[in-house]
């Protein structure tokens, strides 16, 4: 779909219902909750070099001059190396967090139609897909850092349309990063209390795994994803006879 189709569809359906789209999230969860555990997992996986790359220059610098560690103003190029990696590390995060996570959803969306096939967690890492992810992780940073400019108000609004990201890039993957982004505001605003208590509330629960011995929240912490599948199911919808690539 064109933005405009995706602008009219939004406009014409009804408001989100919380309490279905919580009850189709439980519901579903039960059914990837090892997708959900695996994606977290992969994710871990795929940001730890940048934290490796990140922590470079104290590394070295411990290397090199031991008792510097022991001081207590650690050395200014030091601080000025680990600040110009800051941006990498968060780049990185967000570019591989989006595409593992709308990934995710595209199997949401298998597993809810009972369709067959195999989990494909890296499908916004082939075919140059990448690019258009770290486009829109650019976008969201920058998003992140006026919602931060804002005392923090900002980014209490933005968090719901922000969470809309990997939706739009899992079921429009057509449109370029910056439509996503407006069709992203589009939904959210329309439905912003109703996006924003779920993220609450499921997002609660899916921290409830903290209980079983810390490990518990590895599997559970995924619970707070699905929702954004039935928020684009229900506010978007799908083409008719449109397929799962």
């Amino acid at each position: 779909m064109t933005l405009e189709q995706i602008n009219q569809e939004i406009t014409s359906r009804p408001p989100l219902d919380f309490a279905q789209i919580f009850s189709r999230s439980v519901s579903l969860f039960q059914n990837v909750w090892l997708q959900g555990f695996i994606t977290l997992v992969l994710t871990v996986l795929t940001i730890l070099p940048f934290y490796i790359i990140f922590y470079t220059p104290m590394i070295a610098a411990g290397i090199t001059d031991p008792e510097m560690l022991k001081s207590e103003e650690p050395p200014i190029l030091m601080l000025v190396g680990m600040a110009i990696l800051f941006p990498v590390l968060l780049i990185g995060i967000l570019t591989f967090s989006l595409a593992l996570n709308a990934a995710f959803l595209k199997i949401c969306r298998a597993k809810d139609l009972n369709l067959l096939g195999a989990d494909d967690y890296f499908y916004f890492f082939k075919q140059g897909r990448l690019g258009k992810v770290f486009n829109l992780a650019l976008i969201m940073l920058g998003l992140s850092l006026v919602g931060v400019l804002t005392c923090g108000l900002g980014l209490f609004y933005l968090v719901v349309p922000m969470s809309l990201f990997p939706a739009f890039l899992a079921f429009n993957e057509e449109l370029s990063a910056m439509n996503m982004v407006k069709a992203s505001f589009t939904l959210g605003n329309k439905n912003w209390l109703v996006i924003f208590g779920l993220l609450i509330v499921l997002g609660i629960i899916a921290e409830l795994g903290i209980l079983l011995c810390f490990v518990g929240v590895l599997f559970t912490a995924m619970l707070s994803k699905v929702p954004m599948y039935y928020i684009y199911k229900d506010g978007v919808g799908f083409e008719h006879g449109a397929t799962i690539p």
